[in-house]
């Protein structure tokens, strides 16, 4: 009898570490070349950027996950694709110096080419759109402090400057931006200095926020004040409460990662999608 309740006892705990195990285990897609940004589109789909080689042209491509998790090609062709932004039903992509258009066929086209930018673009890295169908797009210069700027794009391709380090700078090498509560602000993490800005652009005013970020990737909204960020540089993913008249600090919430590149929420707001780069995986990190 007594051997009996040992057994049960031990199976018990054995089938709990097992639910707990399950319960802790992270979701991952694997077999990326080398992916740069993810977005959730609002039918269930996941579009996530391969750069494929870096500098190699035409090697970069698009690739959708489906409802069902399944892992296809949607555009091929592209130089180095890194941000995503969906406006309708159109997916843009910066794609090294130019940002580029795809429908929902996935046919590609050029949105705007790097004639079409007041100087000629080094590192388009993320993008941003507003309710009005702009797109904002930032080019992270050299990644070492020297040509960054970040651009505003309109419905019809026109692309004119917001801001660089000729007028700032504090404009290293912006990365992650995310349209802040007002039209006329937008929030950008920059990669060199690892500072998170709001950047009025009405009044041309960059204020510091938060800092702390490292390598500064992508950059997600999540409940009330809080943000996530992504360091590149040290496989981390942070998050921050900002707090009105003071620079805030980022909080951990989880490294390991080999190079965490432009996050996105998912569809239900209940994980972060992380490109982890380097290992060729996108992971969907719980966060509620």
């Amino acid at each position: 009898m007594r051997i009996s309740r040992i057994l049960a006892t031990l199976v018990s705990f054995v089938l709990v570490a097992s639910i707990n195990a399950q319960a802790h285990e992270i979701k991952k897609i694997t077999g990326l070349k080398m992916p740069e940004s993810a977005i959730a589109a609002k039918d269930g789909r996941i579009f996530v950027s391969e750069i494929g080689e870096f500098g190699k042209d035409g090697d970069g491509q698009i690739a959708v996950i489906d409802k069902n998790g399944e892992l296809k090609v949607f555009a091929k062709g592209l130089d180095d694709p890194k941000g995503l932004a969906i406006v309708g039903n159109d997916l843009y992509v910066a794609d090294n110096h130019r940002v580029m258009k795809i429908s929902l066929d996935g046919k590609v086209s050029v949105f705007a080419a790097a004639e079409a930018f007041p100087e000629q673009p080094q590192f388009l890295n993320d993008l941003e759109s507003d309710s009005a169908g702009n797109i904002f797009v930032s080019d992270s210069g050299d990644l070492k402090g020297l040509g960054g700027a970040i651009y505003k794009i309109n419905p019809k391709g026109k692309v004119t400057n917001i801001i660089n380090g000729k007028q700032d700078p504090r404009i290293l090498a912006p990365n992650g931006l995310l349209m802040g509560k007002t039209q006329n602000c937008i929030m950008v993490v920059d990669f060199v200095s690892g500072i998170l800005y709001r950047l009025d652009m009405k009044k041309n005013e960059l204020i510091e926020v938060a800092n702390g970020f490292g390598g500064g990737d992508g950059l997600v909204k999540g409940k009330k004040d809080h943000f996530y960020v992504s360091d590149w540089k040290n496989g981390k993913v942070f998050s921050v409460k900002l707090e009105k008249g003071a620079v805030a600090n980022a909080d951990l919430i989880k490294d390991g990662f080999a190079a965490a590149a432009d996050i996105a929420p998912s569809l239900d707001g209940k994980f972060l999608l992380v490109p982890d780069m380097k290992a060729g995986e996108l992971v969907y990190l719980p966060i509620h």
